[in-house]
């Protein structure tokens, strides 16, 4: 279980939310919604264990984060909004990276078939794909990460469109109905059911 204890969150001086708690069960969706500002970026950094929050705490069954350290990390995938990619490589390479980095390779083959259900060119030089191939790119991990029980996931829909937003909304979904845990953020519209927090809400109260 993920859960998060009256959290509170500042930037620049202007409290983004305060006294913010949930608690997310195996096989939950949870969508973070607000406006620009709002923090939700901040949220999921704070849930991965990537910022501290200025008060509160975020728990893994029942342990604080902050001291199980990597025993946490290797339960979570944790996506930003911006694909973590090097140009000069291929989508294979990339994927082969990022999958070593987070702790577990893959085969060839295993990066092949992820990339093709995310419909990316695995030899293709990351430079000469577009915005969208990129960012779906960056998405296969999603496809390789069925072990990790809980996934945070910055703007995944952005730059997609309807095809490939349809294509990780089904990644989601079945994440969500093997047991996963998901926690998103998006301005796009999905079509994926789950529990709605607003930051807007939030900062209203703070």
């Amino acid at each position: 279980m993920l859960e998060a204890a009256d959290l509170e969150c500042a930037r620049g001086g202007r409290i983004l939310f305060r006294g913010l708690s949930f608690a997310l069960k195996e096989g939950e969706l949870l969508r973070v919604a607000g406006g620009n500002g709002r923090g939700k970026t901040s949220l999921l950094r704070i849930l991965c264990g990537l910022l501290g929050p200025q008060a509160g705490e975020v728990r893994w069954n029942g342990g604080a984060i902050r001291s199980l350290g990597e025993e946490y990390a290797r339960q979570l995938v944790y996506l930003g909004h911006a694909p973590a990619v090097k140009d000069e490589l291929t989508a294979a390479e990339n994927l082969s990276i990022a999958c070593r980095i987070a702790g577990g390779s893959r085969t060839a083959g295993e990066i092949a078939q992820a990339l093709q259900r995310l419909e990316v060119p695995a030899a293709s030089l990351l430079k000469r794909l577009s915005q969208g191939q990129r960012r779906r790119a960056a998405l296969a991990r999603l496809a390789l990460s069925h072990s990790a029980p809980l996934w945070l996931l910055d703007e995944p829909l952005a730059a997609l469109d309807a095809q490939a937003a349809r294509l990780v909304e089904a990644l989601i979904a079945e994440h969500v109905g093997r047991g996963g845990m998901v926690v998103y953020t998006t301005h796009q519209e999905a079509r994926i059911e789950g529990r709605v927090i607003s930051l807007d809400a939030e900062v209203e109260n703070a």
